[in-house]
């Protein structure tokens, strides 16, 4: 959600292609850069883009940004996405805060050796997204009058969007909202020891009966309307953490 770089004094832009050992994005509303921001005497890093594993990725290159931050000094991870709906009671532009996860990647990127100065070889995914960071974001959102669903988010790999039946298996094994990012970053968080929360703007729904053809243009558009209210939600929440 480039949009969302506008809320924060940026110090420095960093081009994704200027860093070494990382990968480029070629999906359409990432920019491709990160940004060094401050805020009240704060600062920060601000990754506008992602790297996805449908791009043809290893685990390990999707999570690079989050590796980095953590060697950077970041404890907290500030995650967004765009996601279809699953929830009936969801309509598109909701805000969805994540409580849970589900992995549907086939993947890890945690797979293969391990090292140890880093995380343990089995890290535990109890409190997968930070309880704290849920209680102070749910008290936040009513404080701006902001409609804040909750639930579970499910990862695929992509990169089609979802069947009827396969929205209707999804729904039945208990996820709220889908989409094709957010899972790996979150197990190289927890893995880290890194206190992680996500944000999800519905931009589509999966929902039996209201299923419609969707794009990604279609998926941009409204992710960009609720950028700069998450960035705004994100920024009061960064406010009382520090």
């Amino acid at each position: 959600m480039a949009d969302a770089a506008s809320e924060f004094e940026i110090i420095q832009k960093i081009p994704y292609a200027d860093i070494p050992g990382f990968p480029t994005t070629g999906v359409k509303g990432h920019r491709g850069q990160l940004s060094l921001i401050k805020d009240a005497n704060k600062s920060g890093l601000l990754f506008e883009g992602r790297f996805h594993y449908y791009e043809g990725l290893t685990m390990q290159q999707v999570t690079a940004p989050v590796l980095l931050a953590y060697l950077c000094g970041v404890r907290y991870l500030l995650l967004t996405n765009a996601s279809g709906g699953l929830n009936p009671s969801f309509e598109i532009g909701d805000i969805m805060l994540v409580e849970d996860q589900i992995n549907l990647m086939g993947d890890s990127p945690l797979r293969g050796p391990n090292d140890d100065s880093l995380g343990p070889r089995f890290p535990d995914m109890t409190e997968a997204f930070s309880k704290s960071l849920i209680k102070k974001l749910i008290r936040i959102a009513k404080e701006e009058n902001l409609p804040l669903h909750r639930g579970v988010y499910v990862g695929v790999h992509g990169p089609s969007f979802e069947t009827p039946a396969e929205y209707r298996f999804l729904r039945i094994i208990g996820a709220d909202a889908v989409g094709m990012s957010t899972v790996p970053e979150v197990i190289m968080a927890r893995y880290l020891n890194l206190e992680v929360s996500c944000l999800c703007v519905i931009t589509d729904l999966g929902v039996e009966g209201r299923t419609v053809q969707v794009s990604h243009d279609d998926v941009l558009k409204e992710s960009s309307k609720k950028a700069k209210l998450i960035a705004r939600l994100y920024k009061r929440l960064l406010h009382e953490i520090f």
